[in-house]
């Protein structure tokens, strides 16, 4: 699987960007996909998380009502709808996809998104 990540830059705050994560490989099998964000020399954390189906969607609380997340089975393409975006909103976010084989995890990561706000 590969991913790649699209939409990011730089906003003023309050402003808003939607992040695109295009998917392409062998996305058939693909159990959930998610967002996730990491600052320099701190771990990746979750931000959002979708089901293949697109059925079921979790944020973390600190995005709950600003961010939403959402998949375009179709166009084998993920989103980020990004409001009300915060200084603190800034960071590299990267597109997740997971595989669940025989028990085991595989997950697929893109190169990254860097999201910019200025106060």
């Amino acid at each position: 699987v590969q991913l790649v990540e699209s939409g990011g830059g730089l906003v003023q705050a309050g402003g808003s960007l939607r992040l695109s994560c295009a998917a392409s490989g062998s996305t058939f099998s693909i159990n959930a996909m998610g967002w996730y964000r990491q600052a320099p020399g701190k771990q990746r954390e979750l931000v959002a998380a979708i089901t293949s189906g697109g059925g079921n969607t979790n944020n973390a609380d600190s995005v709950k009502g600003q961010f939403t997340i959402s998949r375009d089975n179709a166009k084998n393409t993920m989103y980020q709808q990004m409001n009300s975006l915060k200084p603190g909103n800034k960071d590299v976010y990267y597109c997740n996809a997971v595989k669940v084989r025989e028990g085991v995890r595989y997950d697929y990561w893109g190169r990254g998104a860097q999201v910019t706000v200025s106060s």
